[in-house]
């Protein structure tokens, strides 16, 4: 048989494998995860060198509302759940269950940006901004930027269910959803290092 005709009957979905035996894909997509691990490792410590360095509050216990942000982790945490279930269903082949799963987890990521945009707008009104002290620089780069994330990681979630929707979204296609979640999982990973440090270590 030609060349050719080999490639016609191949499949549409073929995998990429590495010499590792891994998928081509999610290699590239651990490099990035572990440049992404060395950019929020850089803003988590440059926030702890400067912590408790300012000269002027407001400093984190006249502002922060622990219970609020407890709960908004925990909608994070929890969207980790809903991932590793829309992953599980797109491989089992139903896709109405993927659907409803990644729909969930967007709505939970639109959540915590929602309570993270409503935690910042507080903070502006009690006069905590970024220009304020070393707590206010350094505090919202890290969680703004992590907001940032979690959002595009919505718009990615929103993409994935667009054509799960449209019947584009098949066993085969599984990868595309695996990698979206090992991004989804990465970022709430990130918040627990956060909400810790940030939010719990005094």
């Amino acid at each position: 048989m030609s060349v050719a005709a080999v490639a016609s009957h191949a499949p549409a979905h073929e995998a990429h494998p590495t010499a590792t035996g891994l998928n081509s894909r999610k290699m590239l997509f651990w490099a990035f995860l572990g440049s992404e691990c060395m950019f929020f490792g850089s803003l988590i410590a440059t926030y702890l060198v400067y912590r408790g360095r300012d000269q002027v509050g407001p400093h984190p216990h006249d502002i922060f509302a622990i219970p609020f942000t407890s709960f908004s982790a925990f909608v994070l945490l929890m969207s980790s759940l809903t991932m590793v279930l829309a992953l599980a269903a797109i491989q089992r082949g139903n896709q109405r269950q993927g659907a409803i799963w990644i729909a969930a987890t967007a709505l939970l990521g639109m959540t915590f940006v929602g309570g993270q945009c409503y935690e910042f707008t507080e903070f502006v009104h009690q006069g905590f901004t970024l220009q304020q002290n070393l707590f206010g620089s350094t505090f919202f780069v890290l969680t703004g930027l992590h907001g940032a994330h979690v959002a595009l990681g919505v718009v990615w979630l929103l993409a994935l269910w667009m054509l799960d929707l449209r019947g584009r979204l098949a066993v085969a296609d599984a990868v595309k959803v695996e990698i979206a979640g090992l991004y989804w999982h990465f970022v709430d990973i990130v918040w627990i290092a956060i909400f810790t440090l940030v939010y719990l270590i005094p």
